[in-house]
Order: C-alpha cells, then sequence, then structure tokens
C-alpha cells in the first residue's frame, strides 16, 4: 500500500479538487515539466499535479516513475512545493522513493526583462528514486540498473539550489535554469541545466469560452543534462535531454502537459516520455481561514 502512496494521494486530491472547487478561472499554465520559468503560483492558491516519466533502460528494465506535487502561493513573492516521489520499475516492483519539499522566491515586485527567481529544495530520498526532475552532476542512464531491493537502501539528504531567469517576449518565453547541488554526506557540488522556451498558439483570446480554442494550447522545446561536479566540471561523462512539450489549459481550471523527450548521447536514456494533469484550487487559503474561523 505505501509503495503506491504518490499515485493514490494525487488521485484522492484531484478528485477532491474537482468535487468540491468550482472553477473560477485563472492565467495559463507552462507546458514546463523540467524547466521553471519566473511565474509562481497566485496567493492564496492551491496547485494539486501529478506527473509521470516513463522511461526505457538500454541493459535493465524500463520504469515508470510518478510524484504528487502539491503547490502553494504562499505570498505574491514565494511558492512552496510538497512532493512525494515513487516509481515502478518493469519485472522487479513499486516502491516509495521519498521526499521534496521546495520554496521558489522572486526578490524583483515588477515585471522585468530577465526576470531572476531564488530556487531551495530539500530532498529527503533513496537511490531509487527515479523521477528524473532534473539532471545534475554525472548522472547516466546507467546508474539506473540497480536493483530496486538493493537501490533503496541508500538514503539521500540533500540540498538542490536553482537560479531560475526568465523572460516573456511578444507571448514567448524563454527561462535558463542554473542547478547547484549538495548531498549532506560527504559529497562533492554538483551541477546541472535546464533550458525553456514557448509560446501560446494564439495570443488573442476567443470571444467566448471554448476547450478546444488555439490560445488554449502552449507549446515549446526543454534541453536540460548534467554539469559535473566540482571536481570535473563540464560535459564529460554527462547525460543531455531535448523534449517537445505541450500543456493544454482547460477551461474547468485543469492542465494536461506531454513531453516525449530523446537522450543526446550514450549516457542518456535513449526516450522519456512524460505526462501531467494538475488542477488549480483557486482562494484555498481563504477557504481553510474561514473553516478554522468558524470552529473556535
Amino acid at each position: 500500500m505505501t509503495s503506491r502512496v504518490p499515485l493514490l494521494f494525487s488521485t484522492c486530491c484531484l478528485l477532491a479538487a474537482s468535487a468540491f472547487f468550482p472553477y473560477a478561472g485563472r492565467a495559463q499554465e507552462s507546458p514546463y515539466i523540467v524547466t521553471y520559468d519566473h511565474y509562481l503560483e497566485e496567493p492564496g492558491n492551491l496547485e494539486v499535479e501529478y506527473f509521470s516519466t516513463f522511461g526505457t533502460q538500454r541493459g535493465g528494465n524500463d520504469f515508470h516513475a510518478f510524484w504528487t506535487e502539491l503547490e502553494y502561493g504562499a505570498t505574491a513573492w514565494w511558492t512552496t512545493e510538497l512532493y512525494l516521489d515513487g516509481q515502478t520499475t518493469f519485472h522487479d516492483s513499486t516502491i516509495f522513493t521519498g521526499l521534496r519539499f521546495e520554496n521558489r522566491i522572486r526578490p524583483l515586485k515588477r515585471e522585468h526583462f530577465i526576470n531572476p527567481i531564488l530556487y531551495v529544495e530539500y530532498e529527503r530520498k533513496n537511490g531509487a528514486d527515479k523521477i528524473l526532475k532534473e539532471v545534475e552532476g554525472h548522472d547516466v542512464e546507467s546508474d539506473f540498473l540497480v536493483p530496486n531491493a538493493e537501490a533503496r537502501k541508500e538514503h539521500i539528504n540533500e540540498l538542490e539550489f536553482k537560479l531560475i531567469l526568465s523572460s516573456t517576449v511578444k507571448g514567448w518565453n524563454f527561462a535558463e535554469n542554473i542547478i547547484a547541488s549538495k548531498n549532506l554526506s560527504n559529497q562533492p557540488w554538483e551541477f546541472g541545466y535546464a533550458l525553456g522556451a514557448s509560446r501560446p498558439l494564439a495570443l488573442k483570446a476567443s470571444a467566448k469560452r471554448c476547450s478546444f480554442c488555439r490560445e488554449n494550447f502552449i507549446a515549446g522545446v526543454e534541453m536540460y543534462g548534467g554539469l559535473g561536479d566540482r571536481y570535473s566540471f563540464g560535459l564529460n561523462n554527462t547525460s543531455r535531454y531535448l523534449a517537445p512539450v505541450v500543456a493544454w489549459n482547460l477551461p474547468s481550471d485543469w492542465t494536461l502537459r506531454l513531453s516525449p523527450g530523446f537522450g543526446l548521447n550514450g549516457n542518456s536514456h535513449a526516450f522519456l516520455l512524460r505526462w501531467g494533469v494538475s488542477r488549480e484550487i483557486t482562494s484555498f487559503g481563504s477557504a481553510v481561514s474561514r473553516l478554522f474561523r468558524g470552529r473556535t
């Protein structure tokens, strides 16, 4: 039962969001799955998200990794998130692999040509984690060949930092993420990157509410990979990926995302298929506050 916690938890949260919180309207969601742009969650809103990654594995069993995100807009300049991760390795087992606590802070109030975001995340996971939310250091495909029973014995406590730079020009968004992570055991700093570009299929909104209007679709591309560690910085012995991305923002506050990714060298998984579904609960913080005030 605990091995399927992220999937079961996200399903319950998404169903509850659909049943109890009505449509309220919101801005379009980014299509990115790996790259971050400078847009934070609206204050008081909660977004419930479920994502999956299917990965091929040369020399071993393919896998399906999945995670749940609870993203809350604490203030206009601070968004915080909780992740629950799990994975299934075919012909092996399904296990819970850990949790992550993420914070994004926007230091500049107004929109600028380049908008910086500061990102800090704490990860408590085991060595069987395969969600590939980012690629760091010398992470390569062969690292994923270890059987789950053995990999889960490795316990990892890690801090991850990102400098997110993002610009929106004539409907286009361009985002660059610089990644630095530190395993809290005696391990060197590791580095990585993620780049993204995207644009809605139409910039002008339709006169009436519709599901299949062109402005509801955002398409783009991501490129991401490792940059080695403090002792061997660079592209040598790292993995790299290129992935088209598309998001469909439905009028009912649901967003669907799809991203087929392709490895760019022999160190990378040949193919990663990512998909996700999310729903935003507007004024969640106010509703919870009213609930507790009513009980006092």
